[in-house]
C-alpha cells in the first residue's frame, strides 16, 4: 500500500475527517520528514538575539541570516524592532537579575540542606547519649540545678 493510500485511508476513518495527526503517521514512509518539520518552540538567549540583530544592522540580508541561523525572517524583524526600541537591553537586565536571584536561591537551599542534616545528626546523637542516673529526665521539671560556688560556701 502506498503512502498516499494510507493517508487517504486514515483521513476517511478519522473523526472530524480531514484532520491528520502527524504523530500517528510517523511510521509511514514519507511522514517522518513532516514530524521533523513540526518542531517545538525554541528559546534563544539575549546574547544570540543581539548577535543576529547586529549582523543584520552590519548589512547582512534577512534571507542570509535566516538561512544560516535556521530562523524565520519575521522573527529577525521582531528582534530588530525590539533592539531599536531598547527592549533587548531591558531583557538583558531582567535576565541578569533573574540569574542573580537563582544563584542566591541555590546557595540558600544548600544552607538549609546542611542545617537539616545537622539537626538530624544532633537528634540522633541526643537519643543515643548516655544519661546520668541521678539526672531528672522529666520534660516539665528539666535538669536539676547545679550548686554555684556562692551557694556552696
Amino acid at each position: 500500500m502506498s503512502v498516499k493510500a494510507l493517508a487517504d485511508l486514515y483521513m476517511e476513518c478519522a473523526p472530524g475527517a480531514g484532520q491528520v495527526k502527524v504523530s500517528d503517521l510517523t511510521g509511514v514512509l514519507g511522514f517522518r520528514k513532516m514530524k521533523a518539520m513540526a518542531r517545538q518552540q525554541r528559546s534563544h538567549s539575549i546574547e544570540f538575539k543581539r548577535q543576529v540583530v547586529q549582523e543584520y544592522i552590519a548589512g547582512e540580508t534577512l534571507y542570509g541570516l535566516a538561512k544560516r541561523h535556521d530562523l524565520s525572517r519575521q522573527l529577525i524583524r521582531v528582534w530588530v524592532e525590539k533592539y531599536e526600541a531598547g527592549g533587548l537591553d531591558a531583557d538583558a537586565q531582567a535576565a541578569d537579575l533573574l540569574h542573580e536571584y537563582e544563584t542566591k536561591i541555590v546557595a540558600l537551599e544548600r544552607m538549609v540542606g546542611r542545617q537539616a542534616l545537622e539537626i538530624e545528626f544532633l537528634k540522633g546523637a541526643l537519643k543515643n547519649a548516655p544519661r546520668p542516673r541521678s539526672a531528672t529526665t522529666s520534660v516539665i521539671a528539666g535538669p536539676t540545678a547545679s550548686p554555684s560556688q556562692k551557694d556552696a560556701g
